[in-house]
């Protein structure tokens, strides 16, 4: 940048040379040129000679103090703040490069926590699934073993009923013959 701007500086100093090249042949024109009045004398189109060369030599003398006292400091300040412009520029990108990093840093992890989360999600679920078909399995078994235990208790009470029934159907046909024969059945 700096180099750019010296560039531009030398450039601005050749380019006020070649103005005052190409302004000496309208110097030296303006003092070759006789003097054109006006009809009644009043208008002076080509400055006195002497005060032409005076205001020339005037112009030379201040060119230097302003050029060291005005241009220079006006040059330094727009190249600072051009240095300060292009330097505030890099730290803004540094700036956003860092954030582009820490935002897809972030967009990562949260992406790594949603992926664990969901295979623990699915773990968990899994576990769930297993644990409640185990339970499931088990009452299964149980009621199996229940109902087992209560078809052996019906059948054992049906047995013990029809076993009951029997013996007081006979014992009932006995009584009934017993009456019937109007006497005792041995």
């Amino acid at each position: 940048m700096r180099a750019n701007s010296l560039r531009g500086r030398g450039a601005t100093r050749r380019g006020t040379g070649r103005r005052l090249g190409a302004a000496a042949p309208a110097l030296a024109a303006l003092l070759l040129a006789s003097g054109a009045g006006a009809a009644e004398g009043g208008l002076q189109l080509v400055p006195d000679p002497a005060l032409l060369v005076f205001l020339i030599a005037l112009f030379v003398v201040l060119m230097f103090p302003v050029n060291a006292l005005i241009f220079r400091p006006i040059f330094r300040v727009l190249e600072a703040r051009t240095r300060q412009v292009s330097e505030t520029r890099e730290r803004a990108e540094s700036v956003a490069r860092q954030a582009d990093e820490v935002l897809q840093r972030y967009r990562e992890s949260v992406r790594a926590v949603r992926e664990e989360a969901e295979s623990d999600r699915i773990q968990r679920f899994e576990a769930a699934r297993g644990e409640g078909t185990a339970q499931l399995g088990q009452a299964r078994t149980a009621a199996e073993r229940e109902i087992e235990r209560g078809r052996s208790e019906v059948e054992a009470a049906l047995a013990q009923a029809r076993a009951s029934l029997q013996f007081q159907a006979k014992e009932l046909a006995r009584q009934v013959a017993s009456r019937l024969l109007g006497r005792p059945l041995s």
